[in-house]
């Protein structure tokens, strides 16, 4: 295990800090922040998860106001800063914020048993594209630098391939969502986009793109689910309200199936919150082979466009 993923699955939990977030936190609502999952749309992404904290509100009494980031950056920033008590996050933007001691693991989606999700490379039908070999002289366009299935899986997909993404793609495009890196593709402006299965899935669901006019040219290994986080400085009594009342959402009465939703706002069957921070440790080798120096050499390819 990496020496600093190791610190960040190491940190002593922070559980009896009560900070300005935590001091009044039952007596006014709960600054919930997520991540630009739609596009970084307000409306799009805030209708995602809306339901879910709606029927939270509903069973715990406690009140939450929804605020969507500009970037996955941006929202560890709010956790650090105290301007967010709950975020929806990806895999590595929740290590991220742990390692800079301000985030807790709150609860964790479950569909099927299960609490993974995949990230794909994708073509247009008709591409000579099949293999993630089949990138090299290639125009790809990835999410927001930060996001774990728009770019920190497919980049290591990419270098698991024995590519090199600077040197081997023709161009790379940050396009900042899953959304605009799809767009991307469908308009002809790249041969490949990088995104979440959800993503894409949404994109049909909503008719931005028609199921068969995309195919898969490879798919990622299981990624622990985008967690739900809370912000380490709350109240210890917060915190286990918090996390009861996620892990029994689904069973209260009044709360039907089609409010408990997950990534993307698709349905699932409920919320695990006692999920193990060491199964995110998968996610943070992943993370750990994008070094600063790649990134930095990756961002300056990207911006020679």
């Amino acid at each position: 295990m990496p020496r600093w993923s190791r610190a960040w699955l190491d940190t002593p939990a922070h559980s009896g800090v009560v900070g300005a977030r935590g001091a009044t936190a039952a007596d006014r609502p709960l600054t919930v922040i997520l991540i630009p999952a739609d596009g970084g749309t307000e409306a799009g992404t805030k209708a995602d998860y809306q339901p879910l904290f709606n029927a939270v509100a509903r069973t715990s009494g406690l009140r939450f106001e929804i605020r969507v980031a500009q970037s996955y950056g941006a929202v560890v920033e709010a956790l650090c800063n105290g301007t967010a008590d709950i975020a929806f996050v990806g895999p590595v933007t929740y290590i991220q914020a742990h390692n800079r001691h301000c985030a807790e693991l709150l609860a964790v989606a479950v569909e099927k048993g299960q609490s993974i999700y995949y990230a794909g490379l994708f073509a247009r039908v008709g591409s000579p594209i099949t293999s993630v070999k089949g990138l090299k002289g290639k125009r790809v366009a990835f999410g927001d630098v930060n996001s774990t299935s728009s770019f920190i899986y497919p980049m290591a997909m990419i270098l698991d391939a024995g590519l090199d993404p600077v040197r081997d793609l023709k161009d790379v495009r940050i396009t900042g969502s899953h959304a605009n890196s799809l767009a991307a593709l469908t308009q002809g402006q790249v041969d490949v986009a990088a995104l979440s299965f959800d993503s894409f899935d949404k994109a049909v669901r909503q008719g931005a793109v028609k199921a068969n006019s995309v195919k898969v040219v490879a798919r990622s290994d299981a990624i622990p689910y985008p967690p739900i986080i809370m912000n380490a400085k709350l109240a210890a009594p917060l915190k286990a309200r918090l996390k009861l009342a996620f892990r029994n959402v689904h069973l209260a009465p009044g709360v039907t199936p089609e409010m408990i939703r997950g990534y993307g706002g698709g349905k699932v069957d409920r919320y695990d919150s006692g999920f193990h921070a060491a199964k995110f440790n998968v996610a943070a080798r992943k993370m750990s082979r994008l070094t600063d120096e790649l990134k930095g050499e990756i961002l300056k390819k990207s911006a020679q466009r």
